[in-house]
């Protein structure tokens, strides 16, 4: 009997830590100070929602764990990096990130920008280096879908228009858009990144897509019903920054309520898309459960 989601997460977080401990660069290697600063922004933290999803949507086209494993830390390394940057003065200028200070509170400002662009240029080291798909042209085409998905025409281009909007009303449709490029695109990506590692038609890779378009605005319709009801020791940053910082929010345009009804209707949506696979997307399933249900 295969083990409860619970378990199946637990076991795919430990082992993926232990995946990012050996690529990441050691602290003992030159330059230090700079390494031992992308260990400290990638490891020991976070949810790996997006590793999590790269590993369900790969079981499900049976692709080889170690590809996932690459293409799962591509993600990862990709994510921890905006992270990083977005908690820079310059940006959201915040002090606590996955209940620890951010890297530019412990190790400077420079230190930190050098920081998110050696976890991105990492990222995409592994995934060219690596032996992920045996399509050379597919690889190619994965090597593309993490590009556009943290480039301006993804998280990057979502962060601008954030910054842009400040204390601006928005309708629904700009907020989705703005949120579809800045924290869907990477949820988007590492579901398609997990499913070519594998084996696919055309059709299922659609419906893979749209889960994950579902999914990736239903994660931040959360974070932002979060933001506005838990507390800072329970998220593991700075809750209510968004509200004190005026920036649109799906709480401030629908209220908590709506918002949840909003959550809720795109994981029907996101479910929907997944009925062709039966059983096999059972791990896609929970996963949406859990994004929408959780609590930090």
């Amino acid at each position: 009997m295969p083990p409860d989601f619970s378990s199946w997460s637990v076991a795919h977080q430990a082992r993926f830590e232990d995946v990012l401990h050996k690529l990441l660069p050691s602290a003992e290697v030159t330059p230090q100070h700079l390494h031992h600063a992308m260990r400290y922004a990638v490891l020991d933290g976070g949810k790996r929602v997006r590793p999590l999803l790269v590993f369900a949507a790969g079981e499900l086209v049976g692709a080889d764990p170690s590809r996932l494993n690459i293409a799962a830390a591509a993600v990862e390394m990709i994510h921890a990096y905006s992270l990083v940057h977005d908690d820079m003065p310059c940006m959201d200028d915040d002090v606590l990130r996955r209940g620890k200070p951010t890297c530019h509170v412990q190790y400077g400002e420079a230190t930190a920008l050098l920081v998110g662009d050696s976890l991105q240029t990492l990222a995409f080291q592994l995934i060219a280096e690596n032996n992920l798909s045996n399509d050379a042209t597919r690889q190619l085409a994965m090597i593309k879908t993490l590009a556009i998905a943290s480039g301006s025409r993804g998280m990057a281009g979502g962060q601008a228009m954030d910054l842009v909007n400040v204390g601006k009303a928005l309708s629904l449709q700009e907020l989705e858009m703005m949120h579809i490029h800045k924290t869907g695109a990477l949820i988007r990506a590492a579901v398609l990144l997990g499913a070519q590692c594998g084996e696919f038609t055309e059709a299922q890779l659609a419906n893979l897509d749209h889960f994950a378009k579902c999914m990736g605005l239903a994660f931040q319709v959360v974070d932002d019903v979060l933001d506005s009801e838990a507390d800072t020791a329970t998220l593991g940053k700075t809750a209510g920054k968004d509200a004190n910082n005026s920036k649109p929010t799906y709480v401030s345009l629908l209220g908590v309520q709506d918002a949840r009804v909003m959550a809720k209707t795109l994981h029907d949506e996101a479910l929907a898309s997944l009925v062709e696979f039966g059983q096999g997307a059972r791990r896609l399933r929970e996963l949406a459960d859990f994004i929408v249900l959780r609590k930090f």
